[in-house]
């Protein structure tokens, strides 16, 4: 079948918009999960049966309420990604590598439609966030040795 060119930049403007919409759409799935997981730990904790610690009883949280607060950092992290996409869809630049500017593989944005960066500049970034939760994680125990010693 034969296309013009303005059958071609009608169908790739449909796209877009399908594109957009269905980020947008994911920030707003995102943002409800995390209010309501927010809203379900404030409820646990209120309905939870908690006791002052003694004098140099270290605070701790419960298994449960960690768990809970990784889920929603895990959603607040996405929501971010997803927040960026839309910027970068915005601004024109979709589908570009934030950091290197090289195009991100159409794999990787049909598996991740909110990817703004190629796969080798998101693994840098995400380990050079893990070494700084490590080196923070670190710090902090240190601080508390000291504290209590």
């Amino acid at each position: 079948m034969f296309r013009t060119a303005t059958d071609v930049a009608t169908a790739v403007a449909a796209r877009r918009a399908d594109v957009r919409r269905m980020l947008v759409e994911h920030r707003r799935e995102l943002q409800l999960e995390i209010q309501s997981r927010i809203r379900d730990v404030r409820e646990e904790g209120s309905s939870t049966d908690h006791h002052a610690p003694h004098l140099g009883e270290p605070l701790e949280a419960e298994p449960d309420e960690d768990l809970a607060f990784a889920l929603i950092q895990m959603k607040a992290e996405m929501l971010e990604r997803v927040n960026e996409a839309v910027q970068t869809f915005d601004e024109g630049a979709y589908g570009s590598c934030l950091d290197c500017g090289e195009v991100i593989g159409s794999a990787r944005l049909q598996a991740m439609p909110f990817a703004v960066r190629c796969r080798e500049c998101q693994e840098s970034r995400e380990s050079e966030q893990h070494r700084d939760r490590v080196r923070l994680h670190e710090g902090l125990s240190a601080m508390g040795a000291r504290i209590y010693a």
